[in-house]
């Protein structure tokens, strides 16, 4: 299927303006194809030739102003249309449509638990031509009309209030003007609950097997959704533009949700059966909440070109921290954001793939490049460098922008050059500038302090290696003496760091602080140090910083000092030990755990000191489990599972998991019995009976998907051989069954057994790509890569197949990302005796 090119774009835009799409689904054609007809009335601005965008099964008939066209003339996935006289026309296909297993295009899911089956869109980025015929590009936007045929129990969901006709006959309300990618329809037997709010209906929707979990979370989830729109309503000058806000939770979805305009699709896993840790519950109501953004910084308001993605993301993941921080009951959502969320856009940023927030047009030639934009830097170091224009601009003035922008550019297209002019309208402040510096650029910058003696005081220097200008807060701190030293507050002060300048001083009254953090309150994107009196008390006295977000800056500093290979991972190991148990904020807690575990003992430590790490890690969960802040004990209660490595450990564990009972942890629910059953099998404590008895104790979907990495995790050569088969030459698993058995498969416990596995890894994986197209590819690279395997000769092999020319986007930007994390781990453990 050819990627969409943005001059193929540009040109397209320049011959048509499009009017009005409808679209008519029949959904009653069985388990494999719906039917898909679709008439669009556009108007050629000039005689040309031009195309249409359609993946059929097969294309039954094609007319263009009532003349028949050839369907043998749709090439790939392109229907010529040449000729085109200047003026209206009106283009009608009618075709068979594959359903997906891959979550692309119009997903099929069937539930294990009841046998009924469920569809829905996703059609980002250029899928919206897997369900219907379109022109599809986000600036070509239109009305659209929708009915949809769908058996007689199910319900149909989409862009608009959906109205039921006729028996298994329904129609969905006109929308507005919307880019193509954010048609929406979802059907099945859904489960509904249903609400008004602020004159519109609103409504929660998941599959029957989910149905008491919703009812029981309906409530919690209602009040965040009338918070963030409540608080929405009083920021934005624009109303909400749409008639309806339905939020229907589907299966194996690919992302965390999506914005369709009047129907947000989210992953249902944020239904939660089980116990979620806080940083779990909060981050589901940061979802609502960027996914509500986006009903303006989005679908009101579109990204001309692909470029501009950071006009969607970085906003709306801006919008959904601080939002949810203001108006509900979630107010840590910064200390989470610093401790854990920003590290995915500071990682990916130094990285080869890296790239700047707002890419340059030709950084962008086309959908597939554009697709690899979605990441860490388009979300998370986007939302950053917003939080410091925030701090730099002004609340209000920022707010005053933005809401320019809603008014000039509503239900159409805008590009960066449109949101700066916005802005530099409400204020004196040089945005182009700052924009320049800021969303121009690529990597991070670091801030290091320097303390020195000055006349009546000290001096306060701040080497900036870097180019941007930063204004951050400088915490001074001083430490008390005592069992344990505490650190307490001085003073914070106000610092702005100009990009030209390599040092920024500042001289103060009285002695030197005994901690200068940079940064305090995380207002800016960067890198921060400390010097070395500063770092000596911090490793006294961490977890007496008074402040979360302080101690959040603080651990993701020194999260960055073992990823630069400027502090010995076991030292950080030791740091954990010393401060975690004291700790009192469980977003800390939970992110300090996920690190130590999953990238320090498993990946930067040398594997000789490995079991000592983790009967550290066990420890310092045990003393979180018997002192720490309650709403800690689950992320410690599965830190404590996954700590497990020696026989005694396997013994005791697999006691646990027989009794359904954890000594002095939380209650062992279905996750926390997978979690379980998945290191047992690992450690060879558990086999193919216990699976197939806890699959049959927990026949959902979450259930098959823990069988299945529990089975890619047993510790045997036909197992393995058998999921590698499923996994690479097989392709039938759905997506999340795909991901379930990759995220199986490797383990350092048994290294020996898959070592093997590794050089087929490569092309297996370029051919599986080929094969089943960008989410697939994403996961293979991801999930599937061989991280277990830390030697020279992977990272050599892995370089080998990053020059293959035929290598998907996907897959290479995946690949690529993976290797370079590899080769940091090489260098760390080169650097500290691994």
């Amino acid at each position: 299927m050819p990627a969409l090119t943005r001059a193929e774009a540009e040109t397209r835009a320049h011959d048509l303006t499009v009017q009005h799409y409808a679209i008519d689904l029949d959904l009653t054609r069985g388990e494999e194809v719906f039917g898909s007809t679709t008439t669009i009335r556009f108007t050629a601005l000039r005689g040309c030739d031009t195309f249409a965008e359609l993946k059929p099964a097969a294309l039954h008939r094609v007319t263009l102003d009532g003349a028949e066209l050839a369907p043998a003339s749709l090439e790939d996935n392109r229907l010529p249309l040449t000729g085109l006289a200047a003026g209206e026309h009106e283009l009608r296909v009618e075709a068979d449509m594959r359903y997906s297993r891959t979550g692309e295009g119009m997903h099929r899911f069937t539930d294990p638990a009841d046998g009924e089956a469920y569809v829905y869109t996703q059609l980002f980025m250029d899928d919206v031509q897997r369900v219907a015929a379109a022109f599809d590009q986000p600036d070509l936007k239109a009305v659209f009309d929708v009915e949809v045929t769908a058996p007689e129990p199910w319900t149909v969901l989409g862009n608009g209030v959906a109205t039921r006709t006729a028996p298994g006959r329904w129609r969905l309300a006109t929308t507005p003007p919307l880019a193509t990618y954010f048609l929406a329809v979802a059907a099945g037997p859904y489960h509904s609950v249903r609400t008004e709010h602020a004159g519109l209906p609103f409504g929660l929707h998941c599959r029957r097997s989910l149905a008491e979990h919703l009812d029981r979370e309906a409530e919690e989830l209602f009040d965040l959704t009338r918070r963030c729109f409540d608080h929405y309503g009083e920021i934005f000058d624009e109303p909400y533009p749409f008639d309806s806000y339905d939020q229907a939770f589907v299966p194996e979805f690919n992302a965390g949700a999506m914005e369709n305009p009047g129907l947000v699709t989210f992953r249902d896993d944020f239904v939660h059966r089980s116990a979620v840790t806080p940083s779990e519950a909060q981050f589901r109501a940061v979802v609502i909440a960027h996914e509500m953004a986006h009903m303006w910084f989005g679908d009101l308001v579109t990204l001309r070109w692909w470029d501009d993605i950071w006009l969607n993301e970085s906003f709306a993941e801006y919008m959904g921290y601080q939002v949810v921080s203001e108006a509900t009951r979630f107010t840590g959502t910064w200390t989470d954001f610093a401790v854990a969320r920003k590290s995915w856009g500071s990682d990916a940023d130094q990285r080869p793939s890296t790239h700047p927030v707002a890419p340059e047009p030709e950084a962008v030639p086309d959908t597939e490049s554009a697709l690899t934009n979605f990441d860490g830097i388009s979300y998370a170091k986007g939302a950053s460098a917003l939080r410091q224009l925030v701090a730099w601009l002004g609340r209000e003035d920022f707010l005053a922008g933005i809401n320019e922008h809603f008014a000039r550019h509503r239900f159409g297209n805008a590009t960066l050059a449109d949101f700066i002019d916005s802005l530099s309208g409400v204020t004196e402040r040089d945005v182009p500038a700052w924009a320049d510096a800021w969303l121009r650029t690529s990597g991070i910058d670091i801030l290091t302090p320097v303390a020195s003696p000055a006349p009546g005081g000290w001096r306060l220097e701040v080497t900036h290696s870097g180019s941007r200008p930063h204004r951050v807060e400088a915490g001074l701190y001083d430490r008390v003496a005592g069992v344990p030293a505490r650190l307490v507050p001085r003073e914070r002060v106000t610092l702005d760091i100009v990009a030209t300048s390599a040092v920024g001083k500042r001289d103060l009254d009285g002695p030197r602080p005994d901690v200068i953090l940079l940064n305090d309150g995380d207002l800016s994107y960067t890198k921060v140090r400390f010097d070395e009196h500063s770092w000596e008390a911090v490793t006294e006295a961490l977890a007496t910083l008074p402040d979360p977000l302080s101690r959040a800056v603080t651990w993701k500093a020194a999260r960055d000092l073992v990823r630069d290979a400027r502090t010995a991972p076991a030292d950080h190991l030791a740091l954990v030990a010393r401060h975690l148990p004291a700790e009192t904020d469980p977003f800390i807690i939970e992110a300090v755990l996920g690190f130590a575990r999953d990238h320090v003992a498993d990946r930067f430590l040398a594997p000789r000191l490995r079991q000592e790490a983790l009967t550290s890690l066990a420890a310092t969960s045990r003393a979180l489990l018997a002192t720490g802040p309650r709403d800690s004990r689950l992320a410690a209660t599965r830190s404590l599972v996954d700590a497990a490595i020696t026989a005694e450990d396997a013994a005791e564990l697999r006691r646990w998991y027989d009794a359904d009972a954890i000594p002095g942890g939380c209650p062992v629910d279905p996750e926390l019995r997978w979690k379980m059953l998945l290191r047992l099998t690992v450690l060879g404590a558990a086999g193919p009976a216990d699976i197939a008895a806890q699959e049959a104790r927990d026949p959902s979907a979450k259930g098959r998907e823990g069988a299945a990495r529990c089975r890619a995790a047993l510790p045997d050569a036909e197992a393995k051989e058998a999921a590698w088969q499923s996994l690479f030459h097989d392709d039938s698993l759905s997506n999340y069954l795909f991901a379930a058995t990759a995220e199986g498969f490797w383990h350092p416990e048994q290294l020996e057994l898959i070592r093997d596995f590794v050089p087929r890894y490569w092309t297996d994986a370029a051919a599986l790509a080929a094969r089943r197209g960008p989410a697939i590819a994403e996961t293979a690279g991801r999930a599937g890569f061989p991280d277990t395997a830390v030697d020279a000769g992977t990272l050599a092999a892995g370089r080998t197949a990053l020059g293959d020319p035929t290598l998907t986007p996907a897959l290479h930007r995946a690949l690529a990302d993976r290797l370079d994390e590899l080769e940091r781990i090489l260098r760390v453990r080169s650097a500290f005796g691994g």
